[in-house]
Order: C-alpha cells, then structure tokens, then sequence
C-alpha cells in the first residue's frame, strides 16, 4: 500500500492527465490531415505554417515583454525549426498514401529513437527491463508494417509501403525534436523556445512551401469545407506545441512519447464509428502488444521512483541527525553555538552583565 501511495502521487496523475489532453490533440490533427487528404488537399508544410505562426506571434510578446537575454544559441533553434517542419511534413505527407492508424502505431517508433538519443545524448540511464517494454512495442509496429504489406483491401491508403516509411521517417525527427525541446526547457526557457521555434518554423516553412506547394495551393478551392480543417489543425497543433514542453520539463521525452501511444486508441475508434471501416486483427494484435510494452515501462518506473525516495528518505534522514540537511540551519546552528560559548564566556568574565 505504500508503494501505491508513493507511485500515484498528485504530480503522477497530472502527467497522466496531461499526456492524455496531449494524446487527443494528437489525434485530432491526424483526423484532420486525413480529412484534408481525402478531399484531395495535399499540401503538408502549409498545414503547419500556421501553427508556427501562432507561436512566434504568442510567444513573441511575451519574450519582448519580460526583455530578457537568450539563454541559448539561436542557431540551435533554425536547426530545430527545420528538424520539426520536415517531421511533420513526412508525416502529414504519409496521410496521402497510408491509413490513419497506421501512421499513429507508426508514431511509436519515436520512442526507441528517444531512448536512444536521450541515452547517449542527455546520458539518461535504462534499466533492461524498460529495454525489453520498448522491444514489444517495436514488434507491435512490425505487425501494422506486416499487415500493410499483406492486407487484401487497399482502399486505406494509396500506397501504404511509402506511407509507412514517410511516417518512420517522420517519427524519427520527432524523436530528435523531442529530446531537443526537453533539452532546452530544462537549460533555457520554455517561452524562448516556443518563440524561436514558431519564427524559424515559420520561415522555413515559408520558403517550403514557395517551392513545393505554390501550385497546390493555387488549385485548392477554398469553401468553408477546405478552411475549417486548416484552420482547426493550426489550432489544435498550437495548444499541443505549448503544452508539450510543460510535460517535457515534468517527466521527460520518453513519458511523452508513452503517453501518445493511446493516440493509436483513439485513431482506431475514429475509425471504426467515423470511417465505418472495418480493422484488419493485426491492428488489435499490434494493440496488445503495445499496451504490454507500455505497462512494462511504466512497471519498472514505479520501482525506480520507489527506491530513488527510499533513497531520498534515507538521505534526508542521515542530514537530520547530522545537521547538513539545510546549509543554512547548519551555519545557524553553528552560529548560535558560537554565540552560546561567547555569552558564557562573557559571563564567566563579566558577571554583572548576564544577570550572574
């Protein structure tokens, strides 16, 4: 019962709850993208030039209010500015060939590369059995690969094969905008990171969008019914890029990335009750296989935290009994002392003064 206590704490069920709004803005701008891909509106970077103009805009003002220095390299933020446009032109790219499940199971294969790159990167240590929840899931990504591969009904995608590749190639930048975001939320700012993030996403995917999609843009007959999507997008992938570095700077990329794996549950039951389409068993199999992986992960997390407070506890009660827990209380402690040894010493000397 203690170790239930310790593990869902306040701060634990705000992260969960956190990852899970993140998990459903996730979501709806894939039920976006796919929507937009059906009307035959292909134009992937002008879907998130928005967004990043949101950002510079929003966060802009608030760097120029508070007037602060930059605590971080700018040229750091246009090589993260053009990592996160081409992540999520691959990915927005793969709803013309692939299905809307496929690309959110295929999401999953950022986690692996989050580990990777916060391992040798952030020096993040894992222990095996974190090793081992990531490896089912990464055969849980097999299966959809496997199931795209040999699925009868192609009426999911165009081509699904080079769908399935853009998305890992995709989820790949994520992972590398991922661990660089969290990197810089806990060294730098959250709000200069949003801001320089929105203006050189901005910028290069302005000049993307001069080059690749001038002319798409020119065909699309803009209704209501082509507007509302963009627009709807922009917004949803707004509050996600602000609310992700909150839960980047709480628990880490890794926690992130676990938490957008139920993005594959939501996917699914838009699917089915949206899409009426029917899922190929693979998808439930490949489910299962994740849920597994996940429930792994998180089972090792809660003993790490359980020994690193038992640790802490331990800690904190060596610097009671010590008096080196609080810096200041010590140099208190000895200054009062000093101050004790003093008045008595005065007052061996001078008695009249201490009443003596």
């Amino acid at each position: 019962m203690m170790n239930m206590k310790g593990i869902w704490t306040k701060q634990t069920l705000i992260n969960l709850l956190l990852g899970q709004f993140l998990s459903l803005l996730i979501t709806s701008t894939g039920f976006l993208s796919s929507e937009l891909a059906r009307k035959g509106i292909n134009a992937p970077t002008s879907q998130s030039f928005l967004n990043y103009v949101l950002l510079a805009l929003f966060y802009g003002v608030f760097m120029i209010y508070r007037q602060e220095g930059i605590k971080a390299k700018w040229y750091f933020y246009i090589l993260l500015g053009i990592v996160d446009v081409e992540a999520n032109f691959l990915v927005v790219k793969a709803y013309q060939y692939t299905s809307l499940t496929s690309v959110m199971l295929l999401d999953c294969w950022a986690i692996p590369c989050v580990l990777l790159f916060t391992w040798f990167f952030l020096k993040t240590k894992y222990r095996p059995r974190k090793l081992v929840g990531v490896a089912i899931c990464i055969a849980g990504i097999v299966l959809v690969i496997f199931s795209d591969v040999h699925a009868e009904d192609r009426s999911s995608g165009s081509n699904p094969i080079k769908g399935d590749i853009l998305v890992i190639a995709g989820a790949t930048l994520y992972a590398v905008s991922n661990v660089s975001e969290e990197f810089f939320v806990k060294s730098a700012d959250m709000v200069e990171l949003m801001a320089f993030l929105g203006l050189f996403g901005a910028i290069v995917s302005g000049c993307q969008i001069g080059i690749l999609e001038r002319n798409e843009l020119k065909s699309i007959h803009w209704s209501a019914g082509a507007a509302l999507p963009f627009v709807g997008f922009a917004l949803a992938m707004f509050l996600f890029y602000s609310f992700v570095p909150v839960l980047l700077k709480r628990s880490g990329a890794t926690m992130l990335n676990l938490a957008l794996l139920t993005s594959d549950m939501w996917a699914v039951v838009i699917r089915i009750f949206v899409y009426h389409q029917k899922v190929d068993w693979i998808y439930f199999v490949a489910f299962a296989a994740v849920a597994v992986g996940l429930l792994i992960y998180s089972g090792r997390d809660k003993v790490d935290k359980n020994v690193a407070d038992e640790g802490i506890v331990r800690s904190k009660r060596f610097d009671e009994e010590t008096g080196l827990d609080n810096p200041a209380r010590k140099d208190a402690t000895e200054s009062s002392r000093t101050e004790e040894n003093r008045q008595s010493f005065d007052a061996e000397t001078v008695p009249g003064i201490y009443g003596r």
